[in-house]
């Protein structure tokens, strides 16, 4: 069938094809699949691709038959039989996004990719790129940077902070770790902040986040340079909170939800007895999963040698632990491993 479809290329076929994006047609085949299908496959995908899907399925609303039938190949020939599909209809997609993500994220996704469909304001901030969050919020007061940085992933928060002007960022962590609850009179004042991009719908009750733990997560993301200039500014105004952020930061006990390989590339970029030091007052789980990345012999003398180490003080092992922590962190910025199942890069 595909050969029989390339025979008959027109040139005017040819060119609708080499402008198709790979979402595109993907696309084509959601629209093609049925709501209910297309809505099981939907709450698989994250944010950004659910955006990018979304207006795709708009794009696609001009395509020629011809172009669908390439797409396609035998397997939508076949599903063209059974099924009728208005390609881009609004109604269509529109109950696709809310049988997938429910009412509240789905207008987040609609108000996106067609505009006038109307969302709530401060939601749509989770489907929105890091970048364009950062040009719309890097005027606002740092107390409304800080709450809105606080509704987003801490990933999307971390990669925010880049965008930022380096002044304001300590200050901006600062206030995350010091959120508690937000009043709804502040929701909605955060909403007409944002009136000329988001409809305004604030919440009736009082909205609890940020904290000490969110501003943690937050740093956890960011790049180990970024992370040291923000908590050194931080330490400036305020050396008790940014004690307390570093305590809930990625920690020598987390490595324990480290994959295999990325333990591998940290024993590799680690001296053996500096990790012995780090290991010697570690939890059982974390001190296994070295061990287990090692081979047998390996790990018998290692344990012989970690064994026969003198008594350590308290703060050796965290020296220790921290040196490899900092290790981490690096080999996480360059890519070599990921922490906790979160790419740092």
């Amino acid at each position: 069938m595909a050969d029989d479809n390339s025979l008959q290329l027109t040139p005017e076929l040819r060119a609708e094809m080499d402008a198709m994006t790979s979402t595109q047609r993907a696309a084509v085949l959601m629209l093609l699949l049925g709501e209910e299908q297309a809505a099981e496959i939907i709450k698989y995908l994250d944010p950004k691709e659910v955006q990018a899907l979304g207006a795709a399925m708009v794009e696609v609303a001009d395509l020629s038959q011809g172009a669908v039938n390439m797409v396609l190949d035998e397997f939508v020939e076949l599903l063209k039989k059974q099924t009728s599909v208005n390609l881009g209809n609004n109604d269509y997609i529109e109950k696709v996004m809310r049988r997938a993500l429910g009412d509240d994220k789905a207008n987040s996704v609609l108000n996106r990719i067609m505009p006038r469909m109307g969302t709530k304001g401060l939601d749509i901030l989770s489907w929105m790129d890091a970048r364009s969050i950062a040009d719309m919020i890097r005027a606002e007061h740092p107390q409304v940077i800080a709450i809105i940085l606080s509704l987003l992933e801490s990933q999307v928060a971390a990669d925010v902070l880049i965008y930022l002007p380096g002044e304001v960022r300590p200050e901006v962590i600062q206030r995350v770790a010091s959120l508690d609850t937000v009043q709804p009179s502040a929701m909605a004042e955060l909403e007409a902040i944002m009136k000329m991009q988001f409809s305004k719908n604030s919440s009736a009750k009082s909205s609890s986040f940020g904290g000490i733990k969110a501003a943690a997560d937050i740093m956890n993301m960011t790049k180990t340079e970024l992370e040291n200039s923000i908590m050194t500014g931080l330490e400036a105004v305020d050396p008790d909170l940014m004690m307390k952020i570093q305590d809930n930061m990625f920690t020598f006990e987390n490595l324990v939800s480290v994959d295999n390989k990325g333990i591998q590339v940290l024993m590799r970029n680690v001296e053996p007895e500096l990790l012995m030091k780090a290991l010697k007052a570690a939890s059982d789980e974390v001190q296994a999963r070295f061990l287990d990345n090692m081979s047998e012999r390996a790990r018998g003398m290692f344990r012989d040698d970690m064994e026969a180490l003198p008594p350590l003080r308290m703060a050796d092992v965290e020296d220790a632990q921290k040196q490899i922590m900092r290790k981490a962190r690096k080999l996480s910025d360059s890519g070599e491993l990921m922490l906790g199942g979160a790419d740092f890069v």
